[in-house]
């Protein structure tokens, strides 16, 4: 299968020790193919994703949410994700 659009998103991992919390960001990257998204952890088929939306918050950063038929699926990103979106409404 070919990348049609790929965004990149965050996951942010916090811990405590000794009395100090300390946080870790790793990037990672959603795809979109012809039939499914695919991200680090898990793949949605695109018949049981309802729809892509995105909820900016500040200097680019917000939430892009994917709705399916499991629930919605939350991913930080640093940058609109309009050409992500974009692509993936063309398959519908």
């Amino acid at each position: 299968m070919n990348v049609i659009a790929s965004h990149p998103y965050y996951v942010v991992t916090r811990k405590i020790e000794s009395n100090v919390q300390a946080s870790h960001e790793s990037e990672h990257e959603l795809l979109l193919y012809g039939e499914c998204i695919a991200c680090s952890l898990k793949s949605f088929w695109l018949k049981d994703v309802y729809d892509i939306s995105y909820k900016s918050l500040n200097e680019g950063k917000g939430f892009l949410y994917l709705h399916t038929h499991q629930g919605v699926h939350t991913f930080y990103v640093k940058q609109n994700p309009a050409l992500f979106i974009k692509e993936y409404k063309k398959l519908q």
